[in-house]
């Protein structure tokens, strides 16, 4: 399959703008063909615009409707087969397995979003019947039911250049919704993003919806993410990536004449908290986990353990140097890109120059050329760390911070000092549940998922996941960005009072499908 470099506006293919960037492999440094086109202020406008038009029709098509667009989208992706493997590995240098398991991962989030379609449990449908004969005033019959918000705009996330991009859980969420989807591709690999585009396109097509419920727009520059979200029709934001760019965006958002949900994840150092009963008898296991999650996909995950904390004893000291051996063993590996190596270089620096931070690892600091990075682990007390704001930073790549801490009550002085993170990890045993127990309470303040005896990176595609956190993980922690809950953040809820039944929706009427989960008069039924 041969890429165009232009945009996808709808079914049109073309591109009005002559300002063009090109893609470098981070293995080789060498550009990719072809130029990729900026869109232009005049495409975002036309691409929405379209995308508005398409929401009269898409947000009336059935649930069997949506869940085959959904299915066939996946199917598509799958028959891009090793085309897209090749594409996705040469732009992100991440290896050809890592990009086959997330191609499945993507296509599952699409199949898993047809599947929740079928159950109805996300239109929340609530029917409280009338009382004419209730005194002293009469019940009126009140019928309610999640309805989509409307065009939505997706933006591409640089580290998941599919299961969080073009056809990722925020796209497949909204289109599961009913709302029309404009993706801006992330610059680092626009033409993996141009295949999926097109797999999507296609399968609206054979599908007979309306051609403009999908676009993808392609860019450098910080225009076009900002045109898109300050225009008027786009109802919606879905975002992962850095806390500047979400946080610009999201003011951005705040600030229109009509403010707007944006839902952004913006990552995370995701505390672990190892107990001193968990490293009897499982210092290995534990220390050999832990440089796995440090190091797997070279630290470029947003659940990658950032910060952990130890109490200072006999078996801890054994525990650092167990992880100072294994990060040593690991070999400097390829970035996705030159912006997040010189970012991660930064952050070390930064580590490196704080009074009482220690480096654990022999490395060199210094940038090398190219992508590459290496992994490092630094030490410091539970009293510098509290101190020092700029310790809590995040560090996108594979290093880790080691926390000393001199008792239990330390570690819950330790978790009452986070902001909100996406994750926090305990590891214990049962003689350690009184502490667990107090930390939970503490971390439920903090956090979207807490974890027991594991590590936080790897997040299960499935209903009762939730991908989030108060701010600055995310904008808005009520909200998951991954598993089936996903969907509720395109959608809002109306009332219907005293509507004749022919007038009502379908699935508010009481001759609705039997098998869709509704509360009537207070009980569930389905």
């Amino acid at each position: 399959m041969t890429l165009t470099g232009n945009h996808l506006i709808g079914t049109d293919q073309d591109s009005i703008c002559s300002d063009s960037f090109h893609v470098i492999n981070p293995a080789t440094g060498k550009a990719l063909a072809p130029m990729f086109r900026e869109a232009t202020l005049i495409e975002v406008d036309q691409a929405v615009k379209l995308a508005d038009e398409a929401f009269a029709i898409y947000r009336f098509t059935t649930i069997e409707q949506r869940s085959r667009l959904l299915n066939q989208i996946a199917g598509e992706i799958d028959r891009l087969g090793q085309v897209l493997v090749d594409r996705a590995t040469a732009e992100t240098a991440l290896p050809e397995a890592r990009i086959s398991a997330e191609i499945k991962r993507t296509t599952g989030q699409l199949r898993l979003f047809a599947d929740t379609l079928q159950k109805g449990h996300y239109l929340d449908i609530r029917i409280d019947n009338a009382v004419a004969d209730r005194k002293p005033m009469a019940k009126p019959d009140i019928r309610t039911m999640n309805i989509p918000i409307g065009p939505v705009a997706v933006f591409g996330a640089c580290n998941f250049p599919l299961a969080f991009s073009v056809a990722g859980g925020d796209t497949a969420s909204a289109l599961a919704a009913g709302c029309p989807v404009v993706v801006k591709a992330h610059p680092a690999h626009p033409g993996t993003s141009e295949l999926v585009g097109r797999a999507i396109a296609k399968a609206v097509q054979s599908c007979h919806l309306p051609e403009r419920t999908f676009s993808l727009l392609q860019g450098k520059k910080n225009q076009v993410g900002q045109a898109l979200v300050q225009h008027p029709r786009i109802k919606a934001v879905g975002f992962t990536g850095s806390f500047s760019g979400g946080k610009a965006l999201f003011d951005l958002a705040a600030s229109r004449p009509e403010p707007i949900p944006f839902f952004a994840e913006m990552g995370s150092v995701n505390p672990v908290f190892i107990l001193p009963s968990a490293l009897e008898g499982n210092v290995e296991k534990i220390s050999q986990g832990l440089v796995a999650s440090i190091t797997l996909g070279v630290g470029q995950f947003c659940t990658s353990p950032g910060i952990v904390f130890l109490i200072k004893n006999k078996m801890s000291d054994v525990f650092i140097d167990l992880v100072k051996s294994g990060i040593s063993q690991i070999s400097s590996q390829q970035m996705l890109h030159k912006g997040i190596q010189e970012n991660y270089y930064q952050g070390l620096s930064r580590l490196n120059t704080i009074e009482g931070v220690e480096s654990l690892t022999e490395q060199n600091i210094s940038q090398p050329d190219g992508c590459e990075a290496v992994a490092m682990v630094f030490k410091t007390d539970s009293k510098t760390w509290m101190m020092n704001k700029l310790l809590s930073m995040e560090i996108f790549g594979p290093s880790s911070l080691l926390v000393m801490c001199d008792s239990e009550n330390e570690f819950l002085d330790v978790a009452n000092n986070f902001k909100g993170e996406l994750t926090a990890s305990i590891h214990a045993r049962e003689s350690d549940y009184d502490c667990c127990q107090k930390l939970i309470n503490h971390l439920q303040k903090k956090v979207g998922r807490i974890i027991f005896n594991g590590f936080p990176t790897g997040v299960e595609v499935c209903d009762s996941m939730i991908h989030g956190g108060p701010f600055p993980a995310t904008t808005d922690g009520r909200f998951t960005s991954v598993g089936t809950a996903a969907i509720k953040r395109f959608l809002r809820p109306v009332a219907f009072q005293d509507i004749p039944q022919s007038l009502l929706p379908d699935v508010l009427k009481d001759c609705s499908d039997p098998n869709l989960m509704k509360l009537v008069d207070g009980k569930y039924k389905t």
